[in-house]
């Protein structure tokens, strides 16, 4: 099973996702292993030469990204192009997959010590044990890949509501049932309970937001299971609105909720609502005793709240809020 105090964060393929993996420290990154839902319109090969991830292992899931003609070019060559960068892969198995893309993701494994993730969505991908088994019989025989080859995620999408969150747990420990049967090289458990869209919340003070997901995971009391998530995003993807104009936003993990600052005071420049934001953060109740020191965002989000200069990006805001969310993460979870 897994060791404790592995992470598996799925994380979009952007730049501020990559900017908190490049300033990882190094226990971190030997806790974490990235799962990077890939976008047919991005080439993350820029991204990783510029922000290079500190984990030892990038997981990569093509499961957005439409097959070609030839399926088998996608994962290799991908994988070779960043393995010249001296960053390791694996594939990310999904049910849906045709075979010869399947076969593709077997010889990926096959240049990483043969390692592969299993991504399974019970709710979409096998609604039974039995199913289960015969979905799982084939990608091994596609992939010619064995149990012990692959870490298996249990991914239960969104965790809407509290409601919501007692059927989630309930259908997780059925999957868990099934999952203990099989020799899996370890098995990890995901959910995300962060709303898809912030935009209709209060501005300019912090709105608290339930981390349902990780309640979850803590009342499943299992021993051995991974802890997986969305990082400080929402499973539900909003496609064609990544670029819109967004408020000085963040997203600051504590034990039980995300702190949402979204800031529109001074109505002037970005520069001096993000120095505003970061001075309500800095001085809240949500701030860490280690301040500055928890991690590299919180270092960012401390110098902002010193100076009205270099208010950031939202690829910033989301790149200080993934930091602090991966660091939070780490110290919760129990090290072996």
């Amino acid at each position: 099973m897994t060791p404790k105090g592995a992470y598996q964060p799925i994380l979009r393929p952007r730049r501020g996702e990559f900017a908190a993996l490049a300033h990882l420290s190094p226990d971190e990154a030997g806790r974490v292993t990235p799962v990077v839902e890939l976008d047919p319109a991005i080439d993350i090969v820029p991204l990783v030469r510029e922000l290079r991830p500190r984990t030892g292992v990038l997981a990569l899931d093509f499961g957005n990204v439409p097959e070609p003609p030839h399926p088998a070019e996608q994962p290799l060559a991908l994988a070779e192009r960043l393995a010249r960068l001296g960053v390791a892969t694996m594939p990310v198995l999904r049910p849906y997959e045709s075979n010869r893309r399947l076969v593709a993701h077997g010889l990926a494994a096959r240049m990483n010590q043969r390692r592969a993730m299993l991504r399974l969505q019970p709710h979409v991908d096998a609604g039974n044990p039995a199913r289960a088994d015969a979905v799982t019989d084939h990608i091994l025989a596609a992939t010619a890949l064995e149990h012990g080859d692959v870490d298996l995620i249990i991914d239960l999408a969104e965790t809407a509501c509290r409601s919501h969150a007692d059927e989630v747990e309930e259908r997780a420990r059925r999957v868990l049932r099934w999952a203990r049967t099989l020799p899996w090289r370890s098995v990890s458990v995901a959910s995300g309970a962060m709303p898809p869209n912030l935009d209709e919340l209060p501005t300019d003070r912090p709105v608290a937001v339930g981390r349902l997901d990780a309640r979850v995971w803590a009342r499943l009391d299992e021993s051995g299971i991974g802890y997986a998530d969305y990082g400080v995003t929402s499973p539900v993807r909003r496609l064609g609105v990544q670029h819109h104009r967004q408020l000085p936003t963040l997203r600051y993990t504590t034990d039980r909720d995300w702190w949402i600052y979204r800031w529109a005071r001074r109505g002037g420049r970005s520069d001096d609502r993000c120095h505003d934001l970061c001075r309500a953060l800095v001085t809240s109740p949500q701030w860490p005793a280690a301040g500055a020191r928890f991690s590299w965002g919180d270092a960012e989000i401390a110098r902002r709240a010193r100076t009205a200069r270099g208010a950031g990006s939202s690829a910033s805001w989301i790149a200080w809020s993934t930091s602090h969310h991966i660091s939070h993460v780490l110290r919760a979870l129990p090290e072996a």
